[in-house]
């Protein structure tokens, strides 16, 4: 099952994303869970949120993934949604 995950950063988060970016980064690839990734970006182009596409077995085990999140628990997010998803291309 593909779920989407979408975070969006609290405003003025930028370096709490930036101070957690190589632990997020690390548990992305180590996670085995992992099929897409990367940063979503605001007008000017600065990180303002995440997107994550995971492959798991049910909606548990992506809540499992994001609350270990290393952005998850440094309190990145002001938003984060889980939503299952079906890649067509």
């Amino acid at each position: 099952m593909l779920i989407a995950l979408i975070g969006r950063d609290k405003p003025g988060a930028l370096q709490t994303r930036l101070d957690n970016r190589d632990a997020h980064v690390a548990y992305l690839k180590s996670s085995g869970a992992v099929t897409q990734a990367g940063p979503l970006l605001d007008d000017a182009g600065q990180m303002s949120g995440s997107l994550v596409v995971l492959d798991v077995t049910d909606m548990a085990e992506a809540e499992a993934w994001a609350a270990q999140d290393p952005y998850g628990k440094a309190g990145l997010f002001g938003s984060v949604e889980l939503i299952h998803w079906n890649k067509v291309i």
